[in-house]
């Protein structure tokens, strides 16, 4: 399978659950590929208070929404973070940009 790289997204923004309701402020660094069939992915680390994060870890129907105006349905992917942990895996399941509005 041919994957080319995108480049990254990050920035700051704001994680939000199902309902809409505000859990907390977020960084983000999330890289992009797309792959050989034209379906574009992503993942990266999120980062955001400890105690917030320990919160929200395994929760459905999370979405971070960006200082630029995205809407990114994301989703834990790694390890739950220990107690002091502010950082944690995700994958990016909708909202991602086209392969050209990424930056290298």
């Amino acid at each position: 399978m041919t994957i080319r790289y995108l480049g990254v997204m990050r920035g700051v923004g704001t994680l939000t659950g199902g309902e809409g309701e505000d859990l907390g402020r977020a960084e983000y660094d999330i890289d992009g590929f797309l792959t050989r069939t034209g379906e574009i992915v992503a993942s990266g680390e999120l980062r955001m208070d400890a105690e917030a994060l320990t919160l929200v870890f395994g929760r459905v129907g999370l979405r971070l929404l960006t200082e630029d105006g995205q809407r990114l349905s994301v989703r834990f992917s790694g390890k739950r973070p220990g107690e002091a942990g502010n950082a944690a895996h995700v994958d990016v399941t909708e909202g991602l940009p086209s392969a050209k509005k990424w930056r290298h």
